[in-house]
């Protein structure tokens, strides 16, 4: 009879830090933000690289469903600085990796009226690249002056209490 070796302890787990790449803050002043959705993002790469770098930009970007897909249109990611003769279009659409109950939601919250998929963030996730996309409805002027009137009362009352504490 042999004896049976102890099984070896198991690892902890990735710890859940999220290194964020690039944000999408004029997304939250031009839009009311209803849902977010964390997405996998198909990439090249010399795109994995260049956003290693710190090379991306989410500005003007937004997300589309096409044929029960969904589609990252208009984030430009600098080509890697160290490549090769092997290079990618900056602008390129890419393809978001989501479920299928997330897309067919996605789906009937955009064919609503008004409301469109925007992403907010680019992040690292346990090494891997993802993107934070929202269901949003794009704000009128008066809600976008309402919002810069909260923000400036906002930051009047932090520096009372500040003034206070002195």
């Amino acid at each position: 009879m042999t004896k049976t070796q102890p099984r070896p302890a198991k690892r902890p787990a990735k710890s859940d830090t999220e290194q964020i790449i690039a944000d999408n803050r004029k997304a939250f002043f031009d839009y009311h933000i209803i849902e977010t959705f964390e997405a996998g993002i198909a990439l090249l790469g010399t795109e994995v690289k260049g956003i290693r770098e710190g090379q991306a930009n989410l500005r003007d970007s937004f997300a589309r469903v096409d044929n029960g897909e969904v589609w990252l249109h208009n984030v430009h990611i600098k080509p890697y600085s160290h490549r090769g003769y092997v290079d990618h279009e900056p602008r390129r659409k890419r393809r978001l990796l989501l479920h299928k109950y997330e897309i067919r939601k996605l789906i009937g919250k955009t064919v609503e009226k008004g409301l469109t998929l925007v992403p907010t963030r680019l992040y690292f996730k346990n090494g891997k690249v993802k993107v934070s996309i929202a269901l949003a409805k794009g704000k009128q002027a008066h809600d976008k002056r309402e919002t810069l009137r909260r923000r400036e009362v906002d930051r009047e009352t932090r520096a009372a209490v500040k003034e206070r504490h002195r």
